[in-house]
């Protein structure tokens, strides 16, 4: 099924796995060329240095195939939603490209008629005065791959994990899902999870275990 959601939501977004970098270009970490990692590590870069701005919102019905059609277009991971679909508007919800392929592929709609208050979930917000180990210990704790921005109580960008991870690679052991199943720290294993890919080395918001190895949708698919 999942696999099915990704064929679909490639008719409009071409991948699957598209990154936020409307601001500028997020280069992927190999795993080799990162630095030992340290869960305590601290670091004066500030959320705002990393963040992408400004914000895509759109309104709560708004329908999924028009939202993957403006993440395809813009090259964009989430939109965020607001009550008015404007961008002074107050945040209610977010939508990413995984919301698409995991949630609106399973419903028994067509996509045009599925809205995004179907399918979006909570955006945990951080304050851009904060630094990125602030933004890697929020994403770890409530499990997500993006935070909302704020400003003086104002919505003015997102910052996603692959953000994080491109700035400040020894960070990775604080975002990484893959690494807190090793701890034990998870109850039971989550579909897809976040980390390094076994076979490429590269970081991925999307790594599911197949015969004994965590991998990401490029080398899951042999793309």
């Amino acid at each position: 099924m999942v696999e099915m959601g990704c064929r679909w939501l490639n008719l409009y977004c071409h991948t699957c796995l598209i990154y936020e970098g409307r601001r500028r270009e997020v280069s992927m970490v190999a795993r080799k060329d990162r630095e030992s990692t340290d869960p305590h590590v601290t670091t004066r870069v500030l959320v705002k240095d990393v963040m992408n701005s400004p914000v895509i919102t759109a309104s709560p019905d708004s329908k999924v195939n028009e939202l993957a059609k403006m993440m395809g277009d813009m090259k964009i991971g989430s939109i965020v939603i607001t009550d008015n679909g404007q961008a002074d508007g107050n945040p209610v919800g977010i939508v990413t490209d995984w919301d698409i392929v995991s949630k609106a592929s399973i419903k028994d709609e067509k996509p045009s008629r599925i809205k995004a208050r179907d399918i979006m979930q909570q955006l945990i917000t951080i304050d851009s005065e904060a630094n990125v180990t602030d933004a890697a210990r929020l994403l770890r704790k409530h499990n997500v791959k993006r935070l909302g921005v704020v400003y003086k109580g104002k919505l003015v960008g997102v910052v996603s994990s692959s953000d994080v991870i491109a700035v400040m690679p020894e960070l990775v052991d604080v975002i990484s899902e893959k690494a807190s199943m090793f701890r034990g720290e998870f109850g039971r294993s989550p579909t897809l999870i976040s980390g390094y890919c076994d076979e490429c080395d590269e970081w991925s918001d999307y790594l599911a275990y197949v015969d004994g190895k965590f991998l990401c949708d490029e080398c899951r698919t042999g793309g």
